[in-house]
């Protein structure tokens, strides 16, 4: 059996993956096609504008953070019912974990899930040169199968057709249509009032723009013609339902706490926990039948001033905590623990004071890349000589001080203390994938079981 699936990948610098990403999605519903979106590797933000234009949540998938049958169970499992499965790239389609080797990167995915490559190439000032940047990726790995090429940033249609003729010749593959520079389609509110914007419908009609534009330079007859991919089957192993637990997990959601991998809510489900979401900034106290509390990452300082005065909530937490539940919170969890936020307008909001220490924004990215994450003997997720794997990327920097570090993590520079852990609290700014380590999950709900059978 066969479906159509491709991955979306890009050349490098100038692509704009994500706009093409969107841009298709909207145009192939138009022609009435069921669209599923991935994204490759950790990230929080081009997947929410997969879920707006789709209406189906997008799945981060990754060949470095867990294990190929994962990568394929959770494309396999999420694109069941869709016509069309689009998987964006991230970054150039070579680049991922290491320079050294493809793992991570778009082109490990199309191997992994036997997906098609559409490749997106800056046109920019080359004519004849741009046959050689496709000819370079395609003879780097003989692996990924490049079937087509959209050409980016063309100045004229004149030029696209010079383009094309110079790919299509010595390359050997079609190239299916264009986009022009200059055609004011930037991504609007890609930064901190993303979400907001999203959830009031604010940027429709920009995603109607942007699929009108795709489907007059695109042949997306021709694009479902070259990506029919076989239709991959889950192993029935990483989802598989266990029977249901008395347990419930609290998670923050709203538009200061988004940032969770939807896979991490499934694993939860999928061991017997109830999920219910509760919104920290509406001040909804944590839900009175929760077991355990998750609080992810998000934008807290954006909305420090609301988040500082709702006394409800934040009474709520700090009850849940002093009780015992057992409490995962990252990055943006973190810093909202935490005694205060500066903003970047350099103003202080008093925060919930259940970490000692405070956090400030800052204008350079203070962290960002993939994470090992080492556990140790105290912490209820993650145990002495267990491993996880997850992500770290933010603006803000802690100042405190205190004894316990909730794990150890190796990145790029080494390895490092990090977090805070105190009783069945674990904060920190690493974001933990679960199906890194399933196992986690198992763990956490034993410590909910435990703490509840307790009281």
């Amino acid at each position: 059996m066969q479906t159509n699936r491709f991955v979306l990948a890009g050349t490098g610098s100038g692509v704009g993956k994500t706009t093409f990403t969107i841009g298709l999605m909207k145009a192939l519903q138009e022609k009435g096609k069921v669209v599923q979106g991935f994204k490759c590797g950790p990230d929080y933000i081009d997947p929410s504008y997969h879920t707006a234009v789709t209406g189906r949540v997008s799945r981060n998938i990754d060949s470095w953070m867990f294990s190929h049958d994962a990568v394929r169970d959770i494309v396999a499992r999420a694109s069941m019912d869709a016509d069309v499965s689009i998987i964006e790239g991230v970054m150039g389609f070579y680049d991922g974990k290491s320079p050294l080797s493809d793992e991570g990167s778009a082109a490990d995915i199309s191997v992994v899930t036997e997906s098609p490559v559409i490749l997106i190439v800056n046109c920019a000032s080359m004519a004849r040169s741009v046959a050689a940047v496709v000819k370079g990726f395609q003879l780097l790995s003989d692996k990924p199968n490049i079937v087509g090429v959209i050409a980016n940033q063309v100045g004229s249609v004149g030029h696209y057709e010079i383009a094309k003729a110079a790919i299509e010749q010595e390359c050997g593959i079609p190239v299916i249509g264009y986009l022009k520079r200059e055609t004011g389609i930037d991504i609007p509110s890609r930064h901190l009032g993303l979400i907001p914007a999203i959830e009031r419908g604010e940027l429709d009609s920009f995603f109607d723009k942007l699929g009108a534009l795709m489907a007059e330079t695109i042949d997306l007859d021709l694009l479902l013609s070259l990506t029919k991919a076989p239709v991959l089957q889950e192993t029935g192993q990483l989802f598989a339902t266990q029977p249901t637990k008395d347990i419930c997990i609290a998670v923050a959601k709203d538009a200061a706490f988004n940032f969770y991998y939807e896979e991490n809510l499934a694993l939860l489900r999928a061991k017997g926990a109830t999920v219910q979401f509760f919104s920290p900034l509406a001040n909804e106290p944590v839900p009175a039948e929760a077991d355990g509390l998750y609080i992810g990452g998000g934008f807290p300082e954006e909305f420090a001033d609301t988040l500082a005065k709702n006394a409800i909530v934040k009474s709520s937490i700090r009850e849940a905590i002093t009780k015992g539940l057992p409490t995962l919170a990252e990055c943006g969890g973190f810093m909202y623990l935490t005694e205060a936020i500066t903003n970047s307008q350099g103003e202080r909001h008093e925060m919930l004071g259940v970490i000692p220490g405070e956090v400030a924004m800052q204008t350079k990215l203070a962290a960002l890349g993939y994470r090992e994450i080492f556990g140790t003997t105290s912490n209820f997720l993650i145990g002495q000589d267990e491993q996880a794997k997850g992500h770290e990327f933010h603006y803000s920097s802690y100042s405190g001080t205190h004894e316990t570090p909730a794990y150890e993590t190796k990145g790029r520079f080494g390895n490092k203390q990090e977090g805070y852990q105190n009783g069945n609290l674990v904060a920190g700014y690493t974001h933990f994938h679960f199906v890194s380590n399933p196992k986690l999950v198992d763990n956490w709900l034993t410590a909910c079981k435990k703490v509840k059978t307790h009281d």
